[in-house]
């Protein structure tokens, strides 16, 4: 896939439960992290992957975001469900930032640049040097089977109903 090709995929996603579920037939050429306090704090994490999506190319597919206001002009979406974060929004852009971990497949989206750098935790400038610890499976399996075989997690791909009636 040529660098900007992954722009223009058709991509679906949605939280964690399934309650909420999007669509988008073109994203913006920024996926990016960003490392703010803001981003933080909505995110759960030490930094947020987002990228942009148009509002002529996004699509709601199942359920409501819901939206916090973390500033004037700054609306974070997310579902009312699971608690998922879902999206950053300045509310007079042309575009919403989606989690990029929110989309199933996630993987196929690079991440080009970042910013908030005052934000940035020190352990991530150096994240080549931590241990490498392998797979989940491999590094807890039992857990892994234990997770596995109890999952509520929406799958990644569109479905008809969820939680699934079988």
């Amino acid at each position: 896939m040529s660098d900007e090709a992954y722009r223009f995929q058709q991509y679906s996603g949605g939280c964690q439960c399934g309650a909420v579920r999007f669509h988008a037939t073109e994203l913006r050429d920024n996926p990016h992290v960003c490392y703010c306090r803001m981003c933080q704090k909505a995110v759960g994490n030490l930094f947020a992957a987002l990228v942009g999506i148009r509002h002529e190319h996004l699509t709601w597919t199942r359920g409501t975001p819901t939206l916090f206001m973390s500033s004037d002009h700054v609306g974070r979406g997310y579902c009312r469900d699971c608690g998922t974060p879902l999206f950053y929004q300045n509310l007079r852009g042309p575009h919403v930032s989606m989690c990029i971990g929110t989309f199933d497949n996630a993987l196929s989206i690079p991440i080009i640049y970042q910013m908030g750098m005052e934000g940035k935790h020190p352990s991530l400038f150096n994240l080549d040097a931590a241990e490498d610890c392998g797979t989940t499976e491999d590094a807890m399996s039992d857990e892994a089977v234990a997770i596995k075989s109890s999952n509520h997690q929406h799958p990644d791909h569109d479905t008809a109903t969820w939680p699934d009636p079988n």
